[in-house]
């Protein structure tokens, strides 16, 4: 089959049934660790261009990568954007940057391959049918001839599903490897059946969480699906607006995209709201996929001791059980959560440059990280809080 390669700067010039049908149909749904991803759907990533959080005065360019049969019918993509800086991407690259300007390269523009401003794993590499790989190494070919044709000094390829991350190694990227916290639904039947699985100190150092996190007269609230009303939004804005500006400066994320979000994938969305004398002052929201939960963002208004442990972390657990999700991803970074029930994972990205002299650079850096982080993931998933034969019953 011959096949050929187009760029989309926008997502409107892609039906959403054919996206979504190289993003979660076919083998690709049946080798996704979550046949359905919410982030690499169509209607997210599209609310994230229209609402104006992707484009150029933002930095992040969309050039989304195409691969058409002869009939022009669509067989791969890959979200892509141009960059020209490196925020909002969660795998941190400043230092290659500044390494390379002294040296009198130019690291901007560069390519990314990935969901904006969402350090959540899933597939990049998008093909619903590709049994011999084909339609993945012309998206490969595809983004290095893309970085030649715009001038980028490097591809990145961020949060990456192992099938694609073999993809892109075979191929002579990068391999880099970081860490994050996940919680794993082993079978539990209740959040006390979880709890059960801990050493006793840990079990009533959570218990006194939950019980203080709520001693004020709050109230917790799963909000989803045909609940959401525009006056959630309202609340949880304010709170993500709070939690952003003291956090990075300048949020990402602006008021309309949570209302697009709303419209196009309310049955995915599960919003848990803290309320206190009638009003809301805190929330996270999380998106639910097929097989997981995933946590994105939290805010609030007012501070009350482990508030944010129930509201991020205890009701994301009790959920996932609810539902039968076989996993919770709470985001990036937080050894805290680790006390919490949640356990490291590695995740994994690809990269890939021009300059021969700074990939030579970087190989090395990334050579002595990934040791580093494997021997700290070690360390870590010894010091887990579940209970072990010898730890006393109650």
């Amino acid at each position: 089959m011959t096949f050929q390669v187009k760029i989309a700067t926008s997502l409107k010039a892609v039906p959403a049934a054919d996206w979504d049908a190289c993003a979660m149909g076919g083998d690709n749904a049946a080798g996704s660790d979550d046949p359905f991803n919410p982030f690499v759907s169509h209607a997210f990533l599209s609310a994230l261009e229209e609402a104006g959080c992707v484009g150029p005065r933002t930095g992040w360019s969309p050039l989304h990568l195409l691969v058409e049969d002869e009939a022009g019918t669509l067989q791969g993509a890959a979200p892509c954007y141009l960059k020209s800086h490196s925020m909002g991407e969660y795998v941190f690259d400043h230092a290659w940057a500044d390494a390379y300007a002294r040296a009198g390269g130019h690291y901007y523009p560069k390519l990314q391959v990935s969901i904006p401003f969402t350090p959540v794993g899933g597939p990049r590499l998008l093909a619903a049918r590709d049994p011999e790989g084909a339609v993945r190494a012309h998206l490969v070919a595809g983004l290095r001839a893309l970085r030649e044709e715009t001038g980028a000094s490097s591809v990145h390829a961020t949060f990456l599903q192992e099938r694609d991350l073999s993809a892109l190694t075979s191929h002579g990227f990068l391999r880099r490897d970081d860490q994050q916290f996940h919680w794993f639904n082993e079978g539990y039947g209740s959040f006390e059946d979880f709890l059960g699985a801990l050493a006793s100190r840990k079990r009533k150092a959570i218990r006194r969480e939950r019980r203080d996190a709520l001693a004020n007269g709050i109230a917790v609230e799963w909000v989803t699906a045909g609940d959401i009303r525009e006056h959630h939004w309202d609340a949880f804005f304010a709170f993500y607006m709070d939690t952003g500006s003291r956090k990075w400066g300048r949020p990402y994320l602006n008021r309309s995209f949570f209302s697009l979000l709303g419209e196009r994938l309310a049955e995915r969305i599960l919003l848990v709201m803290a309320k206190r004398n009638g009003r809301y002052i805190a929330g996270a929201l999380n998106l639910i996929g097929d097989q997981r939960l995933y946590g994105r963002n939290w805010g609030c208004i007012e501070d009350h001791p482990f508030l944010h442990f129930e509201v991020c972390y205890y009701q994301a657990i009790d959920f996932a059980i609810a539902r039968g999700l076989d996993r919770v991803e709470a985001g990036a970074q937080g050894e805290h959560k680790l006390a919490r029930g949640y356990r490291p994972v590695i995740t994994s990205s690809a990269h890939d440059f021009a300059d021969a002299s700074l990939a030579r650079a970087v190989k090395a850096y990334l050579d002595r990280e990934r040791s580093y982080v494997s021997e700290v993931a070690a360390e870590l998933s010894a010091a887990t809080p579940f209970r072990q034969p010898r730890d006393e019953q109650d």
